[in-house]
């Protein structure tokens, strides 16, 4: 256990920013799996308004600094895939 202030300060800092960024990550992945499943039923109007859910949820987690860039990135670049494969 730390017995400085600022040691005692920064715990607590992490905890904080520590339970934010899984709230951030669990409403991703809750969103992605939303895609996914909307997906596999062939609807395309709801997998089209899933995706944008998606898409808004990655991006905020990117803005909010929970994901880096590149992950955000690589993650939309698989969800449009996906889409774009069940219109052809």
């Amino acid at each position: 256990m730390a017995n400085i202030k600022s040691a005692k300060k920064r715990i607590l800092v992490t905890k904080r920013r520590t339970l934010e960024n899984k709230i951030v990550k669990s409403r991703v992945r809750t969103a992605i799996s939303k895609f996914e499943k909307n997906l596999a039923e062939g609807n395309i109007d709801n997998t089209r308004a899933a995706l944008i859910n998606a898409i808004r949820e990655l991006d905020k987690a990117y803005s909010k600094g929970t994901l880096h860039k590149n992950t955000v990135a690589r993650k939309k670049s698989r969800l449009y895939a996906k889409f774009n494969a069940l219109n052809a």
